[in-house]
């Protein structure tokens, strides 16, 4: 399945339905009267979140969603059908932008959630409505309500727990991988990761969701490399897990690119709580990593954690400092899951 996350639909709500004029014609009925019925109303266009999707492309090959018009009224009193509501169905973590690509006009955060983006027309009133003591026989009626016309643009952010961070090749793909089920792309080039990855990853009889997004390079802000498009994937994260590469020529270098592409994307991502992990130090002797992590603790400002995705070393510790930054109210008891025979371990 391709990823999405940005999509823009054209909806239009039904039209009310007509009022009817109309005049009862029954045998040995002296006087008849007005019995035109009034319009059904038009159906609603509504946006709902629901689960088992994580991606919008099903609305790259349908672009517009109409509603159905109400039926008109009818003789007899009858009041005509109302139109039928069409229901987008969206991803959790999908927000709702109007046409000006800036007005938000809600966030579905939570499975169920509905919101009506376009409210069908109400139906004409019959002139049955319109008798009175004055006017016994009226022969007028009012049209349907015209339905509503509306271009929005639906925005996906994902909801995780944890985000990870870090220039292409630092290893996200790899720790994702080793800690939880999800399979993503591993490669020893940049840009192996292409689109955001979800993985559920437990520890300590709990579960969180992390969320990986493809590197970041020097002036992604700009649109280099695949740009910043996908922060906004980690905008809903608790705590964001920072990868600084051990064998690269200037880690403290690498650290600081994303900290100002951070800074740059603007929002309060680079305020989020952050955590800075020396990845890859199955490569490096003892002495290179005191150095490199003196080096990483002084330009961050806090400490330094080590890990090797490959092997697992520090990993447990990494998992462990995540919890803590979680809401206990967002954390899940853990599964039992059967193992992954091609996991090099399993916390």
């Amino acid at each position: 399945m391709k990823f999405l996350d940005l999509a823009k639909v054209y909806i239009r709500s039904g039209s009310g339905g007509n009022g009817c004029v109309s005049f009862r014609r029954e045998k040995f009925v002296e006087m008849g009267g007005p019995d035109g019925g009034d319009g059904g109303h038009g159906g609603d266009v509504i946006a709902e979140a629901v689960e088992g999707l994580n991606t919008l492309i099903d609305f790259r090959y349908q672009q517009h969603f109409f509603a159905k018009n109400g039926q008109s009224g009818m003789g007899s009193q009858r009041t005509g059908a109302s139109g039928d509501n069409i229901i987008l169905r969206v991803p959790v973590g999908t927000e709702i932008i109007d046409e000006d690509e800036e007005t938000v006009i809600a966030d579905l955060t939570e499975v169920g959630q509905r919101i009506v983006l376009a409210k069908g027309g109400n139906g004409g009133w019959g002139n049955l409505q319109f008798k009175s003591s004055t006017n016994r026989a009226p022969s007028r009626a009012n049209p349907g309500q015209e339905g509503v016309d509306r271009t929005i643009w639906l925005r996906l952010k994902l909801i995780a727990d944890a985000g990870l961070l870090g220039m292409p090749n630092a290893g996200k793909s790899t720790f994702l991988a080793a800690t939880s089920n999800a399979r993503p792309k591993i490669a020893d080039y940049p840009f192996t990761t292409l689109v955001p990855n979800l993985g559920v990853v437990g520890v300590d009889n709990v579960e969180f969701v992390v969320a990986d997004i493809p590197g970041l390079i020097e002036g992604a802000s700009e649109g280099r490399g695949l740009g910043d498009q996908f922060l906004a994937h980690v905008e809903r994260c608790s705590v964001l897990l920072h990868l600084v590469d051990g064998t690269a020529n200037d880690p403290v270098v690498d650290y600081q690119t994303i900290i100002n592409e951070l800074e740059l994307y603007g929002g309060d991502l680079a305020d989020k709580p952050r955590i800075t992990v020396l990845n890859k130090i199955d490569a490096l002797d003892e002495e290179e990593r005191a150095f490199l992590r003196d080096e990483l603790q002084e330009a961050a400002g806090e400490r330094v954690w080590l890990m090797s995705g490959v092997t697992g070393e520090g990993v447990i510790e990494v998992l462990r400092v995540l919890r803590s930054q979680i809401d206990e109210d967002r954390l899940r008891a853990r599964k039992e899951a059967a193992p992954v025979e091609d996991a090099p371990w399993r916390p």
